[in-house]
């Protein structure tokens, strides 16, 4: 494999690690300056798209040639996956009639601190009243702007990080 091609994918995986950090970023400025609170699938979106960037960033920095580059293309692909998973979760709960919405739970914080971590994470999955709640972004509530950010990352991540096989 030439080294043109290995510094090409090193590069866009670099990419893809600064492409998760700025969606990271954005989350925070949400938070923090916009006073927009995460619910607790927001928190595990972003548990998703950090652990997305980590394997970008290995992926990056170890710079693999073709059988070690599918590896990351298959980590990419299942850390995406919970990550549309999640973001799906999300859509569904937003998109339920208000008298069938689950009540409003403790926060992720609290859980963590008093829960074991399968209560917590299926006490987060089958969601809470927060997670009805619609915020939007330029027109487009946040978890479908998550769903498609993790479907682009997966299509991205294989496209870079899985070669074509030599005839």
């Amino acid at each position: 494999m030439n080294n043109a091609l290995i510094d090409y994918r090193r590069s866009l995986n670099l990419l893809g690690f600064a492409l998760c950090a700025a969606l990271l970023g954005a989350a925070a400025y949400l938070e923090h300056i916009q006073g927009m609170e995460p619910c607790p699938l927001c928190i595990l979106q972003r548990v998703a798209f950090a652990g997305l960037g980590v394997v970008l960033l290995i992926a990056g920095l170890h710079a693999p040639r073709s059988a070690a580059a599918r590896v990351y293309a298959v980590l990419a692909v299942a850390v995406s996956a919970i990550g549309v998973g999640l973001s799906w979760r999300h859509l569904w709960l937003q998109s339920l009639p208000p008298d069938q919405v689950p009540a409003c739970g403790p926060g992720l914080g609290y859980m963590m601190d008093t829960l074991p971590l399968m209560d917590v994470l299926g006490r987060v999955l089958s969601g809470s009243g927060e997670c009805a709640e619609v915020d939007r972004v330029l027109g487009v509530s946040i978890p479908a702007w998550t769903l498609l950010a993790f479907v682009v990352a997966a299509v991205a991540a294989v496209a870079v990080n899985w070669p074509a096989r030599r005839r």
